[in-house]
């Protein structure tokens, strides 16, 4: 190396690495407040950044009373936040959040509209609804969030298995953000791209991880259900899972387990009609549970379908249950019993397979 290079690691560069510059959009000349992001300076309008009835309209009204009670005058480099020598100096944020976060309270109307096309840019609403989050700006924090989920429930949106935008936000970002703002719709959204993943085999312990971290029950029990159909091989020798994640599977197989044995003596509950009544409710119950018991036992003899997939096993029921009933394939009798009733069928046998997925989570315990 020749004695006029510069190292990476070498003072000089430290030096000028440390030194705040100036933001090319938002450095606006007769701005009146000056706010230090990161390594960024910002010259904005107080008036701006009070709208909204945001924490920095407490932060400055603050501010002033404790100016207007001192009787010290200052002898530094002036009050915060009125020069680059004393800035206001904002803790947790990046430079970036706090840049979409001026974007949106600066922007023409064009480019908000353009924010609810395909052509938005994803990563600046996430970080604005990140940003706005923290500070209470609601109305433009409700804006960015249902923005996001528009292009998230977009149909034209990634509709194959790929979830992750190339620049926009990770699906564990997009997820911790919808859990933090408590949007439902966004959560939904998030939700079905981590079913598509872990349909296809991907990811299974990093969605345990962020189901488990964010109390997300519908989604945790989908992920386990999923790597439990793995194998024990694989739970083995994923590096991401715990003991105690390994423990909870074991229990939820041995559970499943129990409940697909214990199901062909619990027949759904279903709707009869008007017309059924007497010794005829009698007759389609019986007709139903022998149904319902026929249709199971096709789940037994399915040698691809293993012994604790319940939920694949009571969604082949429903496939059978279905074409028996719109008698596309023949219905050997089973459904002469209940012939007011065989349509309702259908909505029992859904219920239940809905009623066992959003519980799955409840199968894989810890071992007390």
């Amino acid at each position: 190396m020749h004695s006029g290079d510069v190292s990476p690691t070498t003072p000089k560069l430290q030096l000028q690495l440390s030194i705040p510059h100036h933001d090319p959009t938002y450095y606006i000349p007769d701005g009146n407040t000056v706010l230090l992001v990161e390594n960024t300076l910002f010259r904005v309008h107080r008036s701006t950044l009070t709208k909204d009835k945001s924490t920095f309209d407490s932060m400055f009204s603050l501010d002033s009373d404790l100016r207007s009670s001192s009787s010290t005058p200052s002898v530094t480099a002036g009050p915060e936040g009125e020069s680059d020598d004393n800035p206001i100096r904002l803790q947790g944020d990046t430079a970036q959040e706090f840049r979409a976060l001026l974007w949106a309270l600066y922007a023409l109307p064009p480019e908000l509209t353009l924010a609810l096309t395909p052509k938005a840019n994803t990563s600046q609403l996430f970080n604005l609804a990140r940003i706005t989050h923290k500070y209470e700006f609601r109305s433009i924090e409700a804006w960015a969030l249902g923005a996001l989920t528009t292009i998230y429930t977009r149909p034209t949106h990634s509709p194959s298995v790929q979830v992750e935008d190339v620049e926009g936000p990770s699906l564990v970002q997009l997820t911790e953000l919808a859990s933090l703002c408590e949007q439902r719709d966004l959560l939904d959204a998030a939700t079905l791209r981590w079913k598509r993943l872990l349909a296809s085999g991907k990811d299974i312990a990093l969605a345990i991880g962020v189901a488990e971290r964010l109390n997300l029950r519908t989604l945790l029990g989908f992920a386990y259900h999923s790597m439990m159909l793995q194998g024990r091989e694989v739970w083995d020798n994923d590096a991401l899972l715990t003991r105690a994640q390994r423990i909870r599977l074991l229990s939820g197989h041995y559970a499943l387990g129990r409940l697909w044995e214990r199901l062909p003596s619990e027949p759904p509950v279903i709707s009869h009609s008007p017309r059924c009544t007497g010794g005829a409710q009698v007759r389609c119950n019986q007709a139903w549970g022998a149904l319902w018991r026929s249709t199971l036992d096709m789940g037994r003899q399915v040698l691809l379908i293993q012994y604790a997939d319940v939920v694949g096993k009571l969604m082949l029921a429903e496939s059978v249950t279905k074409a028996l009933v719109e008698r596309e394939i023949p219905t050997q009798g089973m459904l002469d019993g209940m012939p007011w009733c065989k349509d309702n069928v259908l909505a029992a046998v859904a219920g239940k397979v809905k009623e066992v997925q959003e519980s799955l989570a409840d199968y894989f315990t810890d071992v007390v």
